[in-house]
């Protein structure tokens, strides 16, 4: 897949004067289940004029990347899904509580995200939607860690059927928090107006690419001064992921209630801007989150490499093994 050049100065320029939109078929989709981010992002997009559907797990799912339970039949729910979405007893797949046009699916990410794109998308438009927008999710999604995402999953997942995919990561502090999930949908709709003024033929994003978009954390009524910067995933993250014998010894699982845990289990380390060192590139998402900025990394689908590396590698691997029969070793 030959990389497609992005220049910065044009994004940035994209970002900076609010224009006209029109209206897309988009099919709204996260790793967290039913969450104040969630319901205010469908309200201003809905707002804003576009047709939105909702295909969400039944409960937070973040972590499981692009998980999928394959063959595995999905059976009434064993317990309530997340905010009350569904009771239990309910079928695995149904209507969320409160919402409309918002379905559930007891399952991953993808699986949600898989419903929505193979059944939903066709019985309301006869197609496939205009945008996959995933998230926003409690928390970013920055670095090296989007390996193990289900939002960014869920974009990857849209981008390898060739559809126009974002993924959309906020601060924890949106978690359950009306205001700060209200202000960050204001962003994510000025974000998708602005591509709008760019969009090629295709559609917002060029063929091929799609968006990893994260809100740093804010105070209430900060959201409107915050820079956007295009950025890269680079060599730095928000934090690592360790895996630990004794969660109950482990400072940061202690502050999540888990000091009485002694079972081994996963923990995450988390940095400041003062664990940059002097190899950090400074376009890294993680960074630029860190110093206050929105970041805008554009993303290529699954693990293909860029076509020119690909093709200079492809032929060294064919030396290797593709070699007339009779000179192999």
């Amino acid at each position: 897949m030959t990389p497609i050049k992005i220049s910065a100065a044009l994004c940035v320029a994209a970002l900076a004067v609010p224009l006209p939109s029109h209206a897309l078929n988009i099919l709204l989709t996260n790793d967290d289940g039913l969450t104040s981010n969630l319901r205010a992002l469908q309200s201003a997009l809905l707002a804003a004029g576009h047709d939105v559907l909702i295909s969400v797990p039944c409960q937070n799912q973040s972590g499981k990347g692009a998980a999928v339970s394959f063959l595995t039949p999905v059976t009434p729910l064993p317990k309530a899904c997340r905010g009350n979405a569904a009771p239990a007893g309910a079928p695995g797949i149904g209507r969320v509580s409160g919402l409309t046009d918002a379905y559930y699916v007891d399952g991953t990410p993808v699986m949600a995200t898989m419903y929505g794109l193979d059944v939903l998308a066709p019985q309301r438009w006869a197609k496939a939607p205009d945008l996959v927008l995933s998230g926003p999710n409690e928390g970013q999604n920055l670095g090296d860690v989007v390996i193990s995402s289900g939002t960014v999953s869920n974009a990857q997942f849209a981008l390898a059927r060739g559809l126009q995919a974002i993924a959309l990561s906020a601060d924890t502090n949106t978690t359950d928090n009306d205001t700060l999930s209200a202000e960050v949908a204001q962003l994510t709709v000025r974000l998708l107006t602005r591509l709008q003024s760019q969009k090629p033929k295709s559609g917002l994003l060029p063929e091929g690419v799609a968006l990893n978009v994260n809100i740093p954390k804010f105070t209430a009524g900060a959201s409107g001064a915050l820079d956007w910067k295009v950025s890269r995933f680079g060599n730095f993250n928000s934090f690592d992921v360790r895996f630990v014998t004794d969660l109950g010894a482990d400072p940061v699982a202690a502050a999540y209630g888990l000091g009485n845990v002694h079972f081994p289990g996963v923990t995450i380390v988390p940095h400041t801007t003062a664990d940059a060192t002097a190899r950090t590139d400074a376009r890294s998402e993680a960074l630029l989150s860190l110093l206050g900025h929105v970041t805008i990394t554009p993303m290529q689908g699954g693990y293909e490499l860029p076509k020119l590396t690909g093709e200079i590698f492809g032929l060294r691997l064919k030396q290797l093994f593709e070699k007339p029969r009779d000179k192999r070793d």
